[in-house]
Parts: C-alpha cells; sequence; structure tokens
C-alpha cells in the first residue's frame, strides 16, 4: 500500500507513544503504532483509498481525549429505544452513571483485541489500535438471547475540538441473539474525529443484528470499521446508515469461516452539500455452502460525493457459495457525483455470485405521473426518493430498529428540503 507519513501520522505517533498503557492492552497498542510507523497514513495512490483523501484528516488539529474531563458531563436530550439496555459514550468515554447495562470492562477481552484486524492494510484499524483508551466488551452466553441493547455515542462539543478511538468487542457463543442499535449523534459545527472499531466474534448458530446510524456534526469526521468473524450455521445481519460528517467512511470485513453461514450488509448513504460519504465491504467466502447479500442505496444532493467499493472473495474450499451485491445512487443535483467499484474474486467452481450498479436521476416519467395527479413538485420529489430509501430499510427485522431508522431519513431530508 503505498502511503506517506505525514505530519498527522508523526502527532498520532506522538501521542500514541505518550500515553500510559495498561498490561492488558500493550500489544494492541504495541502493534497499532508500528503499523503507523511503517505505514503512515494511505494517499490516494493506494488503491483502496482511490476515491477518498484523508488530507483533510491529516490536516486537522484533534485536542487529547482525557477520560476525567468527560467524567462530570451531563447527557444531552437524545430519544432513547424504550425497553432496550443502554450503554452510553460521551465524548468518546464510556458513562457508567448514564447506562442501564453494567458494561464489562474491556480488559477482559484482552484475548480477543486484535485478532480480526490486519493492521498494516487496514490503517483505519491501526489508528484505533494505536490510541484507543476506552470501549465495550459485550459477551453473549451460549443460547442466551440478549434482546436489544442500544449503544449511544454523543459528541457534546462542551470539550472543543477532540479526537478519540473506542474499541469494541462483542462475543456471542453458541445458539446466542442480540440485537445492537448502535447510534452516533454529534455537535453541529464542530470538527471532531471518531474512529470506532468493532471486533466481532459469532460463534456456531449465533445470530447478531448489527443497525448502525451515523449523525455525526456536519463539521466532523467519522472514519469506523466493523471486523466479524462468523462460525458455522450463524448469522451477521448488519445495516448501516450514513447521514453525517463533513467525511465518513465505513469500512466492514466479515469472513463466513464455517458451512452455511450467512451474511447480510445492507445500507443507505445520505449525502448533502459539502459531504463525503464512503462506505466500504469486503466479503470473504471461506467455507462451503455460505449466503451472502448486500444491498445499499446513496442519494446525494448539492455538491457532494458517494463512494461505494464492494469486493467478494470466494476461496477455493467455499463451494456452492451464493453471493449478492447491489448498489444503487439516486443523483438530485448535477453537482453531486459517485463512484461504484464492485469487485468479484472467485477461486471455487460451484458457485452463484453477482453484482450489480446503477447511478441515476430521479425517473422523469415517475415524477410526471405524481405531478398530473395533483402532486406539487417538491412532494413528488419527496415522495420518490422517501421510497427509494424506504425499500433499503424494510429489511431491517425489529421494529424499534427501523423505526429509529425512518425518523433518521426523515429528519436527514427534511433537512436537505429546508
Amino acid at each position: 500500500m503505498n502511503a506517506i507519513v505525514n505530519n498527522n501520522a508523526a502527532g498520532l505517533l506522538g501521542r500514541a507513544e505518550a500515553l500510559a498503557t495498561p498490561a492488558w492492552a500493550a500489544e494492541t497498542r504495541a502493534a497499532g503504532i508500528a503499523a503507523l510507523r511503517a505505514h503512515g497514513l494511505p494517499t490516494r495512490r493506494a488503491e483502496a483509498f482511490r476515491y477518498t483523501d484523508l488530507a483533510q484528516v491529516a490536516q486537522a488539529s484533534f485536542g487529547e481525549n482525557s477520560p476525567m474531563g468527560a467524567r462530570g458531563l451531563g447527557m444531552p436530550s437524545l430519544p432513547l429505544t424504550r425497553g432496550a439496555a443502554r450503554l452510553v459514550f460521551v465524548d468518546g468515554v464510556l458513562r457508567g452513571d448514564l447506562s442501564s447495562l453494567p458494561p464489562r470492562p474491556l480488559s477482559d477481552a484482552q484475548a480477543l483485541l486484535g485478532g480480526l484486524t490486519s493492521l498494516p492494510t487496514q490503517p483505519i484499524a491501526a489508528m484505533n489500535a494505536a490510541l484507543f483508551e476506552d470501549g465495550l466488551f459485550l459477551d453473549v452466553p451460549e443460547g442466551e438471547d440478549a434482546g436489544l441493547v442500544e449503544l449511544v455515542c454523543v459528541v457534546t462539543g462542551a470539550r472543543g475540538a477532540i479526537g478519540f478511538h473506542p474499541r469494541h468487542v462483542l462475543r456471542l457463543g453458541r445458539r446466542a441473539k442480540l440485537t445492537l442499535l448502535d447510534t452516533s449523534d454529534g455537535a453541529a459545527g464542530l470538527a471532531y474525529l471518531h474512529n470506532p472499531v468493532f471486533e466481532i466474534s459469532l460463534d456456531e448458530g449465533a445470530e447478531l443484528a448489527h443497525v448502525r446510524i451515523q449523525r455525526e456534526g456536519r463539521a466532523a469526521f467519522h472514519l469506523s470499521s466493523v471486523h466479524c468473524a462468523i462460525a458455522a450455521g450463524a448469522t451477521y445481519d448488519n445495516f448501516t446508515l450514513n447521514a453525517g460528517g463533513r467525511l465518513a467512511r465505513n469500512e466492514i470485513h466479515a469472513a463466513l469461516n464455517g458451512p452455511k453461514a450467512m451474511c447480510h450488509m445492507n445500507g443507505a448513504q445520505l449525502v448533502g452539500d459539502g459531504q463525503h460519504a464512503d462506505t466500504t465491504t469486503v466479503l470473504h467466502h471461506a467455507a462451503p455452502d455460505c449466503g451472502s447479500r448486500q444491498t445499499y442505496k446513496t442519494v446525494l444532493t448539492g455538491k457532494s460525493r458517494g463512494v461505494f467499493q464492494g469486493k467478494i472473495l470466494v476461496s477455493k474450499p467455499a463451494q456452492r457459495t451464493d453471493g449478492y451485491q447491489m448498489n444503487q445512487a439516486l443523483l438530485l443535483s448535477e453537482e453531486a457525483e459517485m463512484d461504484s467499484k464492485p469487485q468479484l474474486e472467485i477461486y471455487a467452481d460451484d458457485v452463484k455470485c453477482s453484482h450489480g450498479a446503477t447511478v441515476g436521476a430521479l425517473d422523469p416519467a415517475q415524477l410526471f405521473y405524481l405531478r398530473s395527479r395533483g402532486i406539487p413538485q417538491q412532494a413528488a420529489r419527496s415522495m420518490l426518493v422517501e421510497a427509494f430509501l424506504t425499500e433499503a430499510t424494510e429489511g431491517v427485522g425489529d421494529e424499534a430498529c427501523r423505526a429509529a431508522l425512518s425518523e433518521a431519513v426523515t429528519a436527514w431530508w427534511a433537512q436537505e428540503r429546508a
């Protein structure tokens, strides 16, 4: 990977080396520092970052994230899901006093830290490994249905422009179940960096529904990555809504490691004027008789840019693979831009894999049909856009998660129309 160690990487290294490192985190932090020192931050010469320039992150200056400085901050008013167990992060710090679920310390996950990441080729994860100080460990025992858990991350702006890098580790035992609603909200107009990493291990027959809603402030940077290992008969169902941030990049790396495992990776990107949103997925079919489905939709307004990069890798042992990938973009402005890069890399003989991509404006025939029935143009446009996005979210099974997604989509579209 072509990269340069620029001023931002040098600053990150200095901060990482100055951090007090507990023994349980020492190996992970050392690996992150080594990767940053060797590779720095990627430039656009790196194929994986061809469409997303991290120079804005390199040029920004973020203050220290002191955990003690956030302890006394109150919880801003946020709509929280009724009946859900709740874990709350304020300005990057886990707040037990605001959470309803007693968290296990991240130190309990020492044996799992870093096991699913490849830092030399994953600079976002390397940055997190070098700088993480807080996070959560969710461990669902064998056969248990943990129901709905809400992970709330909010940036108040009370401590200025900060950078924080939470590390979240999830492990589901055999036949365990969990629905995780993960929301990120931030103060408007504040430039900050939120760089979460999820490491998820699903044992045989486990089921995880992971719904993510990213509504950072319009001046923020959101760089996140999810790394998931899926055992035989297990299911990982991910839906990610990107609706905030000046620059947002969401990476998902998933591996189907056992027969009859299943992975759904779906999502929507809502990209307004001045925003850049990038979804990058890497799905590895490593075992036979596995299935995967990916559907991503992007709506762009004003002078904005959307990116979708999706790779399906089918190894030789993964016979009878069934993989499908589709991404669709709706451009509502002549200044909007969409880059789409689907990839299939297949080494097995008996597979059924397909991918597709469409980029276009609103259908004039549909718009004319609505106008001919007396619907004003702005209302007709809204109906078509909302129908386009509803198709993306209707596959989310949990009613509370689906309602939260609908509310976020409605709020974004109302802001764009204002």
